[in-house]
């Protein structure tokens, strides 16, 4: 696959019965490999062993309704109390993050309401607060840490 500009943390991958197959440690299960699949587990990977998301904390492919069709978030970290606090978008790393990859992100958020969204093509890598109640977005400077997305939670 792709070289990717996160820390490479062992991810497995095997050939299945239907073609290459990587393993998610979330959800405990084998899953095609594609290569948004490839960069949703390296992220994934560095979330829990860079960033200190506890694995328990975070849902990969987490269901939601937006205008009344189902969708799915790339990733969700949560609290220890269980509330949404990120949501990442994922892309293909030949997919270039533009506009509209940010505005899927927010669309997402419409329903999670998380303090920070990150969105990634594994190669490029972007992190936003959002202020709730201004609906202010500033772009942070790095990726932040678990501890970080929960100061960056309103009070």
């Amino acid at each position: 696959m792709i070289g990717l500009d996160l820390p490479d943390h062992g991810v497995k991958t095997k050939q299945g019965p239907q073609g290459p197959q990587v393993f998610d440690p979330v959800r405990r299960l084998w899953v095609a490999l594609t290569p948004e699949e490839w960069v949703r587990q390296h992220f994934l990977n560095h979330l829990i062993h860079d960033l200190g998301c506890p694995a328990g904390l975070i849902t990969v492919e987490r269901g939601l309704v937006l205008n009344g069709m189902p969708r799915r978030a790339d990733i969700v970290v949560h609290a220890p109390d269980g509330a949404p606090l990120a949501v990442v978008e994922c892309k293909a790393p030949s997919v270039p993050i533009r506009q509209a990859t940010f505005d899927q992100a927010a669309r997402y958020n419409s329903v999670f309401q998380v303090p920070v969204l990150l969105v990634t093509n594994g190669r490029t890598h972007f992190a936003c607060h959002i202020d709730r109640s201004t609906g202010a977005v500033r772009f942070l400077t790095a990726l932040p840490d678990h501890a970080a997305m929960l100061a960056l939670r309103p009070v």
